[in-house]
């Protein structure tokens, strides 16, 4: 990343001992972050904890809101209950927080943002100290969709997201091992994170269901790309389903646009935009997979066709890694450009 000569910026990470913590340390030094001082903090229970960045030992420290004197950058990662607690707190030490809660998304004040997306909201920061971090499904989507959306504009979208279980935490990635182990061993298969079986099977249900019937995640897509699109009238529905998937979101896309654009046009535009891979050799059996997202910044666009069923529309299969692209990484990008262009 490029930023001013020798430059370095005080970091602290809350919520360091959960895997979006500790991929938010390994992007930091995948892409060489000008650390000055790195604090690592987490709950009580964690205290104490050695975790290991760029070769060296760091001790966790206990997330309060005294922890960040002399911070300049927090990344949260640790919820949405600590992030309205400890967020403010760390603003007002001075520190520019970047959280990847739902906290703080819809609120006005809070830029909700995309670096390949929507970076110029990034100074709206100066507000409240805070900028928020989308959806990991809402990421991988527009940075998708924006290439398109600033040649075409895009009136409506329909989406059906196919979506990890580490999008649950660790105990769900836990629990779909424990389910395959019990079923190949003809054991009964235990559930606690779920309301239903997720080995071999798949579940249309990912947060709580309003009394619309749509879920809050499905609307989290809805209302988070209106934000950043800056666009109200966009018309958006969307259907969320977790699947027997350690990681790797996959989403079906169809849109419409104002303008007529062809399957060959968008996959030009796709191919050259930034944090886009295109992967669209369906002959040869090429497009993108859950598998071969994991562990990729890039987020994956494939099966690039137009829909017959109207005059102006597209479908795409988009695949990214949700904990690195829908989390860990986009919150780093924002950190880089807050460093480069603010502090």
């Amino acid at each position: 990343m490029s930023q001013q000569a020798g430059r370095k910026f005080n970091v602290a990470v809350a919520g360091a001992t959960g895997a979006v913590g500790g991929a938010m340390l390994e992007v930091l030094e995948r892409r060489d972050f000008p650390v000055g001082e790195l604090r690592l903090l987490a709950s009580p229970r964690s205290v104490g904890r050695k975790l290991s960045f760029r070769g060296k030992e760091h001790t966790v420290q206990l997330l309060d809101k005294d922890a960040f004197a002399g911070i300049d950058i927090a990344l949260f990662s640790a919820g949405g209950d600590r992030s309205l607690e400890f967020a403010p707190a760390a603003a007002a030490a001075g520190a520019v927080v970047v959280d990847n809660s739902s906290a703080f998304r819809m609120d006005p004040e809070v830029p909700l943002v995309v670096p390949e997306v929507n970076p110029h909201a990034i100074v709206q920061y100066k507000n409240k100290g805070i900028i928020a971090n989308p959806n990991c499904s809402t990421i991988q989507m527009l940075v998708a969709l924006k290439p398109i959306h600033d040649v075409a504009r895009i009136k409506r979208i329909v989406v059906s997201t196919y979506q990890a279980v580490s999008g649950s935490g660790a105990e769900a990635i836990a629990e779909l091992e424990n389910q395959v182990r019990a079923w190949v061993e003809g054991k009964p298969l235990p559930r606690e994170v779920y309301p239903h079986q997720i080995a071999f099977n798949c579940l249309p249900h990912i947060d709580a269901f309003l009394d619309t019937g749509y879920s809050k995640e499905e609307m989290k897509m809805v209302n988070e790309t209106r934000k950043m699109f800056e666009d109200d009238t966009i018309g958006i529905t969307a259907t969320t389903v977790r699947v027997p998937v350690f990681y790797g979101h996959s989403e079906s896309v169809n849109i419409e646009t104002e303008k007529k654009i062809g399957a060959a046009e968008a996959r030009e535009l796709l191919a050259s935009a930034p944090g886009v891979q295109v992967v669209d050799e369906p002959a040869l059996a090429r497009y993108p997979l859950a598998l071969d997202s994991a562990g990729k910044f890039e987020t994956l666009v494939g099966r690039i066709r137009e829909d017959e069923s109207i005059a102006n529309g597209l479908n795409l299969w988009v695949v990214a890694d949700n904990i690195l692209k829908g989390a860990a990484l986009n919150t780093v990008q924002i950190a880089e450009i807050v460093g480069r262009d603010y502090l």
